[in-house]
């Protein structure tokens, strides 16, 4: 079965959709983009310096605008029987499979960006990689931890991101150090993503979210909160509004959709991160292949 993937923010780069924009369905798309959004994102997406990539009003909305209209190009050849997103991702996935509007789904990311660049802005806070340890292990140092830190991002094996208030995450890093890990890496973002900071981004994401019709997709979405197979409208909602303070369970997503039948899993989208994901969540279950479009 195929399982298409859509990635999440850290994956852009200078020239990410260019060669899209000689297809007159994308060029269509990426024009009425730069109409919504009020400036020239393809411009900054086909040769806009790292910098100008790295700007919250600009990196969410392009990812999302590669995945999406990367997916419409592909036409006939887009059969997804299964989807799911990293983060950021999985709103892509709502759009490629038309559960959302192209239209509907470009407001909400950049709603979102902006209001988690503001959440951001009401307390310091950061994310560090731990690196070669059980999930377990992690989730207890950060439990038992008197500030505010949690498990946000599940990978793949041995390789979980932390997330939380500045005290939090240098705590945790000194104690999972302590407790075994090989690596605990602080993270060059702006705030604490899938943590309780990310509160306020939601509670204004969710005004969004519920002003938006959102339609059964063309086949099963597996959520980052919760990732089972679904195509409820209603729960899809619900999960989606979830996420920004909620963990991004890409292991057990991974692992899931691998039972439910997947064998290839083609990542849609700029760069190749999810691919290398993929792999180290099969290292212990059945062979799949991972590719990118």
């Amino acid at each position: 079965m195929k399982a298409y993937i859509f990635p999440g923010q850290g994956a852009q780069f200078s020239g990410m959709g260019k060669g899209l924009y000689e297809n007159e369905l994308a060029r269509g798309l990426f024009e009425r983009a730069n109409e919504i959004i009020g400036f020239r994102i393809s411009d900054i997406m086909f040769s806009g310096t790292e910098e100008e990539l790295k700007q919250t009003k600009v990196t969410q909305p392009a990812i999302f605008l590669h995945s999406v209209i990367l997916a419409k190009t592909l036409g006939d050849q887009f059969k997804p029987e299964m989807v799911a997103g990293h983060s950021l991702g999985e709103f892509s996935a709502l759009v490629a499979t038309s559960a959302l509007s192209f239209e509907d789904g470009l407001r909400l990311v950049i709603t979102r960006a902006n209001a988690m660049q503001r959440a951001c802005e009401l307390q310091p806070s950061t994310m560090a990689a731990i690196l070669g340890l059980a999930d377990d292990v992690v989730e207890n140092v950060c439990r038992d931890i008197d500030a505010v830190v949690v498990a946000a991002n599940y990978n793949c094996p041995g390789q979980i991101v932390i997330s939380g208030s500045i005290e939090g995450v240098d705590i945790a890093c000194q104690q999972l150090t302590e407790a075994g890990a090989k690596r605990a890496l602080k993270l060059n973002v702006g705030g604490a993503f899938h943590s309780p900071l990310m509160e306020p981004a939601r509670l204004e994401l969710q005004q969004a979210i519920e002003q938006v019709t959102i339609q059964s997709p063309i086949c099963p979405i597996y959520q980052n909160v919760e990732p089972v197979p679904n195509t409820d409208p209603e729960k899809i909602k619900i999960n989606l509004i979830t996420q920004l303070t909620g963990a991004v369970r890409w292991t057990q997503t991974i692992e899931q959709m691998i039972l439910d039948g997947a064998d290839q899993f083609i990542e849609v989208g700029p760069g190749n991160v999810l691919q290398g994901l993929v792999k180290k969540v099969n290292r212990t279950m059945e062979t799949s292949s991972a590719t990118t479009v």
